[in-house]
């Protein structure tokens, strides 16, 4: 379980039904609720999500 800070507990907890997404900038993230109030928390992870990698093309010859 994520542990994120909840603005309204004015606590950081532990999140339930966290989810991971990843925000319009590509950046990763979880949201989930506060166990104790049910206010919604949300957590900005490090790093860049990964674009899904192609295979290179074969070289024409």
């Amino acid at each position: 379980m994520p542990e994120a800070y909840c603005v309204k507990c004015k606590a950081k907890r532990e999140m339930t039904d966290a989810a991971e997404e990843t925000m319009k900038n590509g950046r990763k993230a979880v949201k989930g609720k506060c166990p104790t109030c049910g206010t919604v928390m949300f957590k900005i992870l490090g790093g860049k999500a990964t674009p899904p990698t192609t295979p290179p093309a074969a070289p024409q010859a």
